[in-house]
């Protein structure tokens, strides 16, 4: 793929052979586009094939090393990450975020298993599951 795609394309073309469907992606502070500014901040919402009523730590892992691949490629750090799940019904699968924070610190501060631990401890499934 070649990356002049704008982010939000680029990110729903990858993660489409994971079978998660961007359905909404959008930039709270404007910040979108091809090559967005170091700490953009990400609104993202998609569908999941997946059978499970809850967010998997596969489709978060999948969505997180998708968003860092094309960050690397465009020499930028993604800010805070806020992401819905829904099944392909519609249904409310659960949220989840990354901090702007943690983003910067990978490989710095934070080594990938405690990035991946805070991540995965900001997974929140739907109301009546909680």
């Amino acid at each position: 793929m070649s990356p002049d795609h704008a982010v939000d394309v680029a990110l729903e073309n990858r993660l489409m052979s994971n079978g998660i469907y961007v359905t909404d992606v959008s930039w709270p502070d404007g910040g979108g586009g091809e090559a967005p500014a170091d700490g953009a901040a990400i609104d993202l919402e998609y569908e999941t094939v997946a059978e499970a009523p809850f967010v998997t730590t596969d489709e978060v892992s999948s969505v997180v090393r998708m968003l860092l691949s094309i960050a690397e490629e465009r020499d930028w750090t993604p800010g805070r990450l806020e992401v819905t799940s829904l099944s392909t019904d519609g249904e409310l699968r659960g949220h989840w975020h990354v901090e702007e924070e943690w983003f910067a610190g990978l490989n710095d501060e934070l080594s990938e298993v405690e990035f991946s631990q805070r991540v995965l401890g900001t997974v929140t499934g739907p109301p009546e599951a909680e």
